[in-house]
């Protein structure tokens, strides 16, 4: 089994509805964050991704048919290369709107007595502290390295996400590649993969306040709008 779909875009674009409707259509399983989370172990393959490094492809993806959201979309060209057969997808959203939504959502992290309290438990617990490593690793990875440390400068943000979009579109090929927002539903993604069209509607998962909701930890003040 080798990745057929790889999904090029950013968190907070309807990653995790292509997620469950890629894996609807037979694509299962697809790789997504939430996955990473799930299993810790995995996080030396991103990290030998983020040094230039060649993972362990066949352990890290074994029995999964494709890959959505952050971290595979950072290493989309590294995963064209080794599945030169798959097809690419680009979710997008509205540039304001994916601001405001990835601001009230994966840019909040634990501060305060959330944070070193996650520390402690981690000191006793591996689970938790898997799960602080990969915050810290894709912390420094996306809001360092991806936005500079200047995500909370808006039109800076909006900038670093609209010329990713655009990157994709110049690289990718144009017959093996789909331009994708969870409101087009499942007509163009079902006729880019050339699979039948489902009878029950588009998925529809992890809004800000599904999101939000699923939080355990203290988090920054959101950005209202």
């Amino acid at each position: 089994m080798s990745i057929k779909v790889i999904g090029a875009g950013l968190g907070r674009t309807g990653t995790l509805s292509l997620k469950t409707a890629l894996q609807q259509l037979g694509f299962d399983k697809c790789y997504h964050m939430q996955d990473l989370m799930a299993n810790p172990s995995q996080l030396k393959y991103w990290e030998q991704l983020e040094n230039g490094e060649e993972p362990d492809w066949d352990d890290l993806f074994k029995g999964y048919q494709a890959a959505v959201d952050f971290p595979p979309c950072a290493y989309y060209k590294q995963m064209m290369k080794k599945y030169p057969d798959a097809k690419v997808i680009l979710t997008v959203r509205d540039a304001d709107k994916w601001y405001v939504s990835a601001y009230n959502t994966i840019y909040q992290h634990p501060e305060g007595f959330g944070k070193y309290f996650l520390k402690f438990v981690g000191l006793f617990v591996p689970q938790v502290r898997g799960f602080q490593n990969i915050i810290s690793w894709a912390a420094g990875t996306i809001w360092q390295k991806m936005f500079n440390g200047k995500f909370e400068d808006r039109e800076y943000a909006k900038s670093v996400f609209n010329k990713w979009n655009e990157e994709v579109i110049r690289i990718v090929p144009k017959d093996k590649l789909l331009v994708f927002e969870s409101k087009d539903g499942w007509e163009p993604l079902c006729k880019f993969l050339g699979v039948p069209v489902p009878a029950e509607p588009y998925p529809r998962v992890n809004d800000t306040s599904e999101f939000n909701n699923r939080r355990k930890l203290i988090m920054k003040p959101r950005l209202i709008e």
